[in-house]
């Protein structure tokens, strides 16, 4: 029987033993009469030795690194250990050598840390995905998404896979669509969620399903997202928002815990959505640190300065952030251009120093005013950011100065992880691309109790039955007790502006369905690959994916999306329009 083994499991127990490993080359460096070779595989690496005696000497002198090699010696202790690895006190002396496939000089550096660019990265993502660095992601998700699939199972949750070729339906987002050859004209979506799926597995009566989605939606990307996506998708019947929250916040406690060894304090907090836009400028605040927005009105109400009291005349706020510390003038600028991006005219900033007042402003405030902010807040030195606007915009520019400031205060720390729940949402948003009000989340969330009278007529106050579930800044979740109605789901249908025939075209299945019997239900989808890139502090979501697209939607590796030949379009009955 062969004494296999992986190169990263060889250690003491095996030493006086003949092995054999397979693995790729790392290091192939030539000290006098010895060769060291580094040979990896995913679990580790470990040294090999080859004596100048041994017949395989000049060949293994020759051969790259990246080669896949299969390697028979025996493991001997090592005279001088390395203790930057795990197996650093072994090393196996070589007898037996096979080169099983030779590597030519690869267009990226494969080590832990790389100078190429991330196209390139991509482009070459077989030779990316062989660094350590990255493979600790792709390992931790498996990890994380196996913990969190076992716990439900263990709930007695049943896992259905639902159809990839479904119909275009609104849900928030472009459909991506595939054209069929063996009916002309007409299109599959691919499901941007398995929403109508999982509520029809509700009426069916599986009480409580999950399924490890794959979700495709055709909108701008950016570090946190991808044309296509993996979510946990949980629907659950007989429940109510308190029960559905409860069961996540058990589920995530148990993978922190399994995964992690962390343990994550429950329940989670749970903020409104106006407290969280008015208090941290933002639907999904980062609680590792503080900096709350405050209300300027009273404190500018009596200033003479225009750009308080014009605003003021205008019914406009006021609203301010105050640390302390001095920034520099540097980080003050990108400070004033993040708020101006997120369209305030500008970021008003104050310092006070040994009683001293400084700033852009410091010539036309009153000094007495700026001195009695900072002593509320009994702050001696320290800096003020201030922004006056309507108060949607003021929210949103100074939540994104609070962002960053939690960056430059170092006040982010990658070792806390900070769930929280935003309820309380608005039914709709209003989109002025469309000029209408929209389902802020999707069209078939219910409205509160004691809106349901009026949610299709007074659009502005109704609130919906949503949740979202929030994870250092970021939302990683969000879902909702559904309706179940067919004359809710009809009214709400039409809210948003869908005619009847349309209604009836789309979603007539769906109300037929729920003429025969449909429990209370509701559920949720945590977004996987976000998560598991918080949880490993990437930078990115395209860290954590195996083959990422890039940030224009685009498969370097593959090359796709590609071009077709005139045929197969010729099948499907499409022409190109050049």
């Amino acid at each position: 029987m062969i004494n296999w083994r992986y190169c990263g499991m060889v250690d003491k127990t095996a030493v006086g033993q003949n092995i054999t490993i397979h693995g790729w080359i790392k290091k192939n460096r030539k000290l006098g009469s010895l060769i060291f070779l580094d040979v990896y595989d995913r679990y580790g690496l470990v040294q090999v030795v080859v004596e100048e005696n041994n017949k395989y000497f000049q060949q293994i002198y020759s051969t790259p690194k990246e080669s896949v090699v299969k390697i028979f010696g025996q493991v001997n202790l090592r005279k001088s250990p390395n203790i930057k690895i795990k197996n650093g006190d072994i090393e196996i002396l070589l007898k037996e050598f096979t080169l099983i496939s030779k590597s030519e000089t690869t267009p990226i550096i494969v080590e832990e840390i790389t100078d190429a660019l991330e196209d390139t990265r991509l482009k070459y993502r077989y030779l990316d995905l062989r660094r350590s660095s990255v493979q600790k992601n792709i390992i931790l998700r498996s990890k994380i998404i196996n913990s969190l699939r076992n716990y439900l199972v263990k709930q007695d949750f049943i896992e259905v896979e639902t159809p990839y070729l479904s119909k275009p339906t609104p849900e928030g987002a472009r459909d991506y669509l595939v054209p069929t050859r063996s009916n002309p004209n007409s299109f599959y979506a691919l499901p941007q969620s398995p929403q109508i799926y999982k509520q029809l597995l509700m009426v069916a009566g599986f009480l409580k399903y999950f399924q490890v989605a794959r979700c495709f939606r055709d909108e701008d990307l950016r570090a946190d997202r991808q044309p296509e996506f993996t979510q946990l998708d949980i629907e659950m019947s007989f429940v109510d928002e308190t029960t559905i929250m409860q069961n996540i916040e058990k589920m995530l406690w148990s993978m922190m815990k399994e995964v992690f060894d962390i343990t994550i304090k429950i329940p989670f907090k749970t903020i409104s959505y106006i407290d969280a836009v008015n208090n941290y400028g933002s639907d999904k605040p980062d609680l590792r640190f503080d900096l709350k927005l405050n209300d300027g009105n009273e404190y500018f109400k009596s200033s003479a300065c225009k750009i308080f009291s014009s605003n003021l005349k205008k019914n406009n706020v006021i609203k301010y952030i105050i640390i302390d510390e001095i920034i520099d003038k540097k980080e003050i600028e990108v400070l004033r251009k993040l708020a101006k991006d997120n369209k305030a005219f500008d970021l008003i900033f104050l310092a006070l120093k040994n009683n001293e007042v400084s700033g852009s402003i410091k010539n036309i405030i009153e000094h007495d005013i700026v001195r009695d902010i900072f002593s509320r807040h009994n702050i001696s030195n320290g800096t003020i950011f201030i922004v006056a606007d309507k108060l949607k915009i003021v929210n949103q520019a100074l939540g994104s100065v609070r962002n960053e400031l939690g960056s430059f205060l170092k006040l982010k720390d990658p070792k806390d992880f900070k769930f929280c729940w935003i309820t309380d949402w608005p039914l709709y948003e209003y989109s002025e691309e469309e000029k209408k009000y929209v389902a802020a989340h999707h069209p078939f969330t219910s409205p509160t109790l004691d809106c349901m009278n009026s949610f299709d007529t007074d659009q502005i106050s109704a609130k919906a039955r949503a949740y979202d579930i929030v994870l250092n800044g970021y939302e990683i979740g969000g879902g909702s007790i559904r309706i179940t109605s067919a004359e809710v789901q009809q009214r709400m249908f039409k809210a948003i502006g869908l005619e009847r025939q349309e209604i009836e075209k789309k979603f007539g299945f769906m109300l037929e369905a729920f003429k025969y019997g449909v429990p209370p239900h509701g559920g949720i989808a945590l977004g996987l690959d976000r998560l598991v890139m918080l949880l490993t502090n990437s930078e990115s979501i395209r860290d954590v994916i195996a083959f990422p697209k890039n940030s224009h939607g685009n498969d370097l590796m593959m090359g796709s999306p590609g071009e077709v030949n005139k045929s197969s379009l010729d099948e499907l009955h499409i022409i190109i329009n050049k």
